[in-house]
């Protein structure tokens, strides 16, 4: 049978039989269907009622369950209950995934579909002279993808070392009749800082760009971080106390002889608030990492958006270039002042045919709408996830499951049918203090859950250091990462030393692999695959009654 099923079956439609009050021994018939419908064999269950002194989680009225059956209900309510935990983390996990390959893909294309329209402009508007350094672009945009898959290297450096070395090949290439040394170039270059031969472009996209990249990585880390939280969260065991309180809830009133009576909702309520008391504490800071995300998602909208900074580089570029190729004379004179004349030993060429080739420069393409659509599709998704760990054992006592509060007098409490008295605990471990069903020791927090807590910590954080277009390096995983074919690797990070913001090198978190299934790319909007928050917090009971 489908375990799915099998953690409400206890629960299904069956004749209903209240305590035996009479002093004569039932039948055991239902329970021996039921118990066989398990998977368990029949041989030394009762045909009828037993004195159950020998119970240890059931109360120990007359039964029909002995203390072997009492062990195998009690290891089968936890393994349910953790599947169905999985169930809904693995539905959670999977929202989260389809978004982050969705954003990594059209990020990738965004970057590539740039690269490519330089390739394919530039060879017919400055012919030898982008072809002889057509390496130069090639090794940039590779320097910009490992930047944004987490490569350990500083992105402003990245650009200011391809400006320096655009700027002695368009010098040597219009001056080709000299012969210039490594001393002049660097001579030469520093004369940049005062003549501007490319203009503003330089300095405003290392603003742009920086930010649009700081912000992309980050954004599509935090994907990845929360749903490898996720997935190591869900697969916490249960404790015995847990395991015990499951039983009680779930399989006891079959032992009891009321195999139909639902539990009370707030016994169930407080039953699941206690067995998942630790993943209830993942909320402050679940929530900070969502709304930490959600602040980086506004930088990709507006006139300087990730969409238009990406897709113009190539325009930008060119751009800089037709300016320092439009003043070369100009620039040339000034560092031939300042550097000296060098000797002559290259090759004349004809200006005019030059400029004849570089034709003019690449009209810049207008950036369409989909990252804006994207983002507001995970953003939406998002901010249905951010009560999820609260929410959790709540979904876990729908209707389906726990009785209907116009039967509250009716009800299963743990002990008898009968109205349950205590109030519902609140969420988290701290909370479970006076938990009546659930023994828990609230000052030894799970170490997982807790180490998971601190992952999200340091997420929010550089999350925070992105939003304010503060750089963090990442450490270097492109290894681990190879074929992966998208995606910042989940890796830990230095913060820089002038940053006050970000978190000591102490906080550094473990290594995340990239999810297993962004093997491919997603096309088209998150919202096509993504599940709706209900599933999200009612998947548990949903797919119980699924067949």
């Amino acid at each position: 049978m489908d375990l799915r099923l099998s953690f409400f079956f206890c629960f299904l439609a069956t004749p209903i039989v209240g305590e035996n009050t009479s002093g004569k021994a039932r039948s055991c018939s239902d329970v021996r269907q039921f118990y066989s419908g398990k998977g368990f064999h029949l041989v030394g269950v009762p045909q009828t009622e037993i004195s159950g002194e020998h119970l240890r989680i059931c109360p120990q009225g007359y039964t029909c369950c002995t203390s072997e059956m009492e062990e195998s209900l009690s290891t089968l309510s936890r393994r349910e209950f953790e599947g169905l935990v999985k169930e809904a983390g693995h539905s959670l996990q999977l929202s989260l995934t389809t978004q982050y390959k969705s954003f990594d893909g059209y990020f990738l294309d965004l970057l590539n579909q740039s690269e490519r329209s330089l390739q394919d402009s530039f060879p017919a508007v400055y012919g030898e002279l982008y072809t002889q350094n057509a390496r130069l672009f090639k090794d940039l945009y590779a320097e910009l993808r490992r930047y944004y898959r987490g490569s350990n290297i500083n992105l402003e450096e990245v650009l200011n070392e391809f400006w320096v070395r655009l700027l002695e090949r368009l010098f040597k290439a219009q001056n080709p009749q000299y012969v210039f040394g490594d001393e002049y170039l660097e001579c030469a270059v520093k004369q940049t800082e005062t003549l501007r031969p490319f203009g503003d472009v330089p300095r405003e996209l290392k603003l742009k760009a920086t930010r649009a990249f700081i912000a992309a990585r980050s954004f599509v880390q935090g994907l990845g971080v929360s749903s490898e939280v996720v997935r190591k969260v869900s697969q916490v065991p249960l404790s015995p106390e847990c395991t015990r309180a499951l039983m009680k809830l779930m399989y006891c009133p079959h032992c009891r002889g009321m195999p139909s009576v639902k539990p009370c909702i707030n016994y169930c309520r407080n039953v699941m608030k206690g067995c998942l008391a630790n993943q209830a504490d993942l909320d402050t800071e679940w929530r900070n990492l969502i709304e930490s995300m959600l602040q980086v998602a506004d930088r990709f909208n507006g006139p300087s958006s990730v969409e238009v900074v990406i897709g113009s580089i190539h325009t930008r570029i060119s751009e800089a270039m037709v300016n320092m190729l439009d003043n070369s004379a100009h620039f040339t004179s000034k560092v031939f002042q300042a550097c000296g004349t060098p000797r002559v030993g290259g090759t004349q060429v004809s200006g005019s045919e030059d400029k004849k080739k570089r034709g003019k420069s690449p009209v810049d393409e207008k950036a369409g709408l989909g990252l804006e659509k994207l983002v507001s599709d995970v953003t939406g998704k998002l901010r249905e996830m951010q009560q999820y760990w609260v929410q959790l054992p709540n979904a876990l006592c729908t209707d389906k499951v726990s009785a209907a509060p116009a039967s509250e007098d009716k009800c299963w409490n743990g002990m008898s049918r009968a109205s349950y008295l205590p109030e519902v605990m609140g969420d988290g471990l701290a909370s479970q203090i006076n938990n009546p069903e659930v023994e828990i020791d609230i000052t030894k927090p799970d170490m997982t859950i807790r180490q998971q807590i601190m992952q999200l910590k340091i997420m929010t954080n550089r999350l925070r250091n992105a939003f304010n277009g503060n750089d963090v390096d990442f450490q270097d995983t492109s290894d681990d990462v190879s074929g992966s074919g998208s995606g910042a690797c989940v890796e830990e990070l230095c913060p820089r030393s002038t940053d006050r913001n970000t978190i000591p090198n102490t906080d550094q978190p473990i290594q995340y692999a990239i999810p297993a299934e962004n093997k491919k790319v997603v096309k088209g909007t998150a919202s096509q695959a993504l599940p709706h928050s209900t599933l999200l917090l009612l998947s548990l009971a949903v797919v119980l009654f699924r067949r």
